[in-house]
């Protein structure tokens, strides 16, 4: 499929997709064919078997960092009406947390970045999942998204996310990634719908509404 960047402005070039950095050139990276992705957004009321969004999986005050509710309904393009966030708008949840409180014991076997790149001394305090880049395709157009909260509905299906398997959960279609307003509408997804998606790294993503604000923050247990 021929990725088609969203709503490049006219006097632009068109963005280019480089190389994959060497020290990916020996990591697994599969690309997750026809998932279920359903959308959900920061300050997202709560609902049965899913708690409210005003903090994410490694943010607890992320609906104060992000700048309010990111609105599904009142857009102004990509953005929440109300406000311009202070982090990134392209956001998607996956299924694992590689920190439900302490790093799990098997984050660095399962997760393909996690060497070659210091990770293996990082802090205690610092997760190697929250902010890392995916590609998502969809309806002919691709945008770009980080990682930003984990679901939809398991926290530890690491043969999904990082591997070939198919999502553990089966609600919603076998739903296994939740996507942010913005990319819903970069994609014209709907509430739901099946999207390609697939890790990559930030050298690889190109220019685009996804980064004019790229999240930087870490871990936030306050």
């Amino acid at each position: 499929m021929i990725d088609a960047p969203v709503d490049t402005p006219a006097h632009s070039a068109p963005p280019s997709h480089p190389a994959p950095p060497a020290h990916l050139a020996s990591e697994v990276r599969p690309i997750h064919s026809g998932v279920t992705a359903t959308v959900f957004w920061v300050g997202e009321p709560a609902a049965p078997g899913s708690p409210a969004n005003t903090s994410s999986a490694w943010d607890a005050h992320w609906q104060e960092h992000f700048g309010g509710v990111d609105d599904p309904r009142h857009r102004n393009g990509y953005l929440p009406a109300a406000f311009a966030p202070g982090e990134n708008p392209f956001y998607i949840a996956l299924p694992y947390n590689d920190m439900p409180a302490a790093r799990r014991s098997e984050a660095l076997q399962v997760i393909p970045w996690a060497h070659g790149q210091g990770l293996e001394t990082a802090g205690p305090r610092r997760s190697f999942c929250k902010n890392h880049w995916v590609r998502l395709t969809c309806n002919g157009r691709t945008c770009y998204a980080q990682w930003e909260d984990v679901g939809p509905f398991n926290t530890d299906d690491s043969a999904y996310v990082f591997g070939s398997a198919a999502p553990r959960n089966t609600s919603n279609h076998s739903a296994g990634i939740d996507v942010s307003p913005a990319v819903r509408d970069a994609l014209r997804l709907g509430g739901m719908g099946a999207v390609d998606w697939q890790f990559v790294d930030e050298a690889e993503v190109p220019g685009g509404p996804w980064k004019l604000t790229v999240t930087q923050g870490g871990i936030d247990w306050r």
